[in-house]
């Protein structure tokens, strides 16, 4: 039996060493499944760039683009959460999809927007509209419909009576049959209008027992038969031969549901905008930080230490090779995700290790220190990530393109940082122990379970003082700039839209040589962050600013004249709408704010107090604020990592409170009549304290060396994340804990007898 523990490191090493050889080399020849094919957003790697324009003579309102954009956004996420869409102009719209480099295939793919109707079988004389033919395909024989009539004759003669904007909503999903079998459909829903012509529609179809067919962009792509009249607009079209064909019917309508008809005007294979630099300083980072994270382990819990390093290998190895497995997109925000859960796989492991010390110094032989402390800690690891697996799997289904990406990556980090804690670790623990390693002193610096109490509750109100001071101070000052520049925030170009300027030098420039040669002149004239984008195959640069006036737009074209010899021809400017659109932000916010009240539900049923969920959210809002503030006061631009450092905050903050509501949920289970709430919280801060501390220190470490490695960007995200940990330390000691003891001594529990 002393030789299976031993056997399970050899096969953990073995995994390790498998997974870190397909990550650098992959599982053939060609780099298949290799770190490298890890798909990368549009800031990381670039992708195409498809620019529509509005058919018609008349310029579009302001409405009808918002509606356009909003459902395009939704349209383009089948293809990468983190796709971006935004208006360019007054009657143009640009998408952006990461990780393509075939404009054509999007193309073909996407279709045109806006040319769907919804045809009657046979017209008022009973004359077919559309017919079926048998057609030779690749794939073999197939059944084709084939249009009789023209779209302008079948709107004459009244045979259309349904088109694409009187379609609300069309989701894939399933249904009973009548035997009570699933089977894939599509739901589709009508605005108020549409459900009045889809019931006359169906009406007229279902007396004639004729089928309505639905056209989009010059082919019929479905031709259901219609049962019965529909009078609410709520219809389903079934069976489909697959999830895949009702999604891919679903996005067709929706997209062919838009209320402009778009035709495209040009595309573009971009590069990226962050560039190569920002992938190899990353790496680079990331590296340095995790063996800087291994060396501070070994030497704090040595043969623990040494066995949550190898945990820690086996993590990283594993979550590189399921990012390519579940092929996600990897961009800035993502790294946020990453980096949050090699934080909280540390913090695990110190929760174990802390408690295992307490029992060897309780008196506890080794091995049977391993088994209690384990057990003693399962109880804060699991429902620590578990509740930030609740706000990551909330913001997964609710969040829009970019924090579904987030959410993803989190929540994988999550789920695999929980088991390398609790699984690996334990194996390679008891393995060690199992191969003679027993002395405790091996086993990090023992120390007496008592710890020495220092009385914090009494310094609540200095704690309460500062953190009020410092959220003042932030308000304060987002209110002088609100005042004076009309914006609280330095919001960057991806909030408030700006100026995009497309230069074609005559040689072709890398990014490293833009941001080198070109930047620092177009940041003597024009003010704010400038975003720049190579075009792949041409001399073009494009260069995204705040928006431009007249006389600003004039200098930086003379500046190109003057500097690099061009002409009017080779620049062109168009004002560009912010890529987080107003609906982008009303999600986010209602996706937080759910996820907010899904954590207070399950740590009000696994604490059983709602005093405790009250209390991990007001440390939360103070931590949020506080960083939301440092973003005013230093004036950081706030783009779309922001979204992803608040979340990671918020993911930091509830996991370190939980931690230490855990213990103090403990203490009050082995209180004594004669003993002091106030000393059991007490108590439990400093006994916690230890583990604060070090996974404080661990998750800046990774953050430190990306703030000291990366490019701009990546600092800009870096420099606010730091402050959000130090906050959410401080917020998880100093602010959850008395917070909690005022809430319990104001509105006690209610006697049991009274429950």
């Amino acid at each position: 039996m002393k030789n299976k523990p031993i056997l399970k490191l050899i096969l953990i090493l073995l995994v390790v060493l498998g997974l870190t050889y397909i990550d650098f080399k992959g599982v053939d020849p060609q780099g298949t499944g290799s770190a490298a094919e890890i798909n990368l957003g549009l800031d990381l790697a670039g992708g195409v760039s498809i620019t529509y324009q509005v058919v018609g003579e008349e310029e579009p309102d302001a409405t009808e683009m918002s509606d356009t954009i909003a459902k395009l956004q939704k349209r383009v996420e089948v293809y990468s959460t983190e796709a971006i869409v935004y208006q360019e102009g007054a009657d143009r719209i640009c998408i952006e999809i990461p990780g393509v480099s075939d404009a054509n295939v999007i193309l073909q793919e996407l279709g045109r927007p806006g040319a769907l109707y919804f045809i009657s079988q046979t017209d008022d004389e009973g004359e077919l509209n559309f017919t079926v033919e048998m057609a030779q395909t690749q794939q073999g024989y197939v059944y084709q419909y084939v249009l009789n009539k023209t779209i302008p004759e079948l709107l004459e003669d009244g045979s259309i009576l349904v088109q694409g904007t009187d379609v609300k909503d069309a989701k894939a999903g399933t249904l009973q049959d009548n035997m009570g079998n699933s089977q894939y459909a599509v739901s589709l829903t009508m605005t108020e209008e549409g459900a009045q012509k889809f019931a006359q529609a169906t009406e007229r179809a279902a007396a004639k027992q004729e089928s309505l067919a639905i056209y989009y962009d010059g082919e019929i792509i479905s031709a259901p038969a219609v049962n019965e009249m529909i009078p609410d607009g709520n219809a389903q079209i079934s069976p489909m031969e697959s999830y895949e064909k009702a999604e891919s019917l679903a996005s067709t309508i929706r997209i062919g549901g838009l209320k402009l008809e778009l035709e495209e005007l040009h595309s573009k294979v971009v590069g990226a905008q962050l560039g190569v630099e920002a992938i190899s300083t990353s790496l680079i980072a990331g590296a340095v930080g995790l063996l800087l994270v291994i060396l501070l382990m070994c030497v704090i819990y040595r043969i623990p230490g040494v066995a949550a390093s190898i945990a820690l290998t086996f993590y990283v190895a594993a979550t590189i090779w399921l990012l390519n497995g579940f092929d996600m997109t990897l961009t800035l925000s993502g790294i946020a995700g990453i980096i949050l859960s090699i934080g909280m796989a540390v913090d695990a492991n110190v929760i174990i290790f802390e408690r295992i010390k307490e029992e060897i110094g309780a008196g506890e032989y080794v091995r049977g220190a391993i088994k209690v402390g384990f057990e003693k800690a399962l109880s804060a690891i699991v429902d620590g990530n578990i509740t930030t697996l609740i706000a990551a799997a909330v913001l997964w289904v609710l969040g829009p393109g970019s924090v579904k990406g987030f959410a993803q990556t989190l929540a994988l980090g999550i789920a695999l940082s929980m088991f390398t804690a609790v699984v690996i670790t334990k194996y390679i623990l008891y393995a060690f122990y199992d191969m003679g390693i027993t002395n405790k002193k091996l086993y990090g610096k023992v120390v007496n379970k008592e710890k020495k109490v220092f009385d914090l509750l009494s310094k609540k109100g200095l704690f309460f003082g500062i953190a009020g001071v410092v959220i003042a101070a932030g308000l304060v000052t987002m209110g002088i700039y609100k005042f004076n520049s009309g914006s609280g925030l330095n919001y960057s170009l991806e909030f408030k839209g700006g100026t995009a300027t497309t230069v074609a030098f005559e040689d072709a420039m890398t990014l490293e040589e833009v941001n080198a040669d070109v930047l620092p002149m177009i940041e003597d004239v024009v003010d704010g962050a400038v975003q720049i984008q190579t075009v792949q195959g041409s001399n073009e640069v494009i260069f995204k600013t705040n928006t431009l006036e007249a006389e600003d737009r004039e200098a930086l074209n003379q500046m190109f004249f003057d500097e690099f010899g061009l002409e009017e021809s080779n620049i062109t400017s168009e004002t560009i709408s912010s890529t987080i659109s107003d609906e982008m932000k009303s999600d986010t916010i209602i996706a937080v704010l759910v996820a907010i009240v899904c954590m207070l539900i399950y740590i009000r049923i696994r604490f059983s107090d709602i005093r405790f969920g009250i209390s991990s959210v007001l440390a939360l809002v103070h931590d949020v604020l506080v960083v939301i503030g440092f973003y005013a006061i230093a004036r950081v631009s706030v783009g779309n990592t922001f979204v992803a450092c608040i979340l990671t905050i918020v993911g930091y903050s509830i996991n370190a409170t939980i931690v230490i509501f855990d213990r103090i949920r403990e203490g009050i289970a082995t209180m004594k009549a004669k003993d002091d709430l106030k000393d059991v919280v007490n108590a439990s801060i400093v006994q916690t304290m230890t583990r604060s501390i070090y996974t404080s220190i661990t998750t800046l470490i990774m953050v430190v060396c990306l703030y000291v490695f990366g490019v701009t960007s990546i600092r800009e995200f870096a420099l606010p994340l730091m402050v959000g940990i130090l906050c959410g330390g401080f917020s998880s000691v100093c602010l959850a804990g008395p917070a909690w003891f005022m809430l319990t001594k104001k509105f006690p529990p209610r006697p049991k007898e009274e429950e």
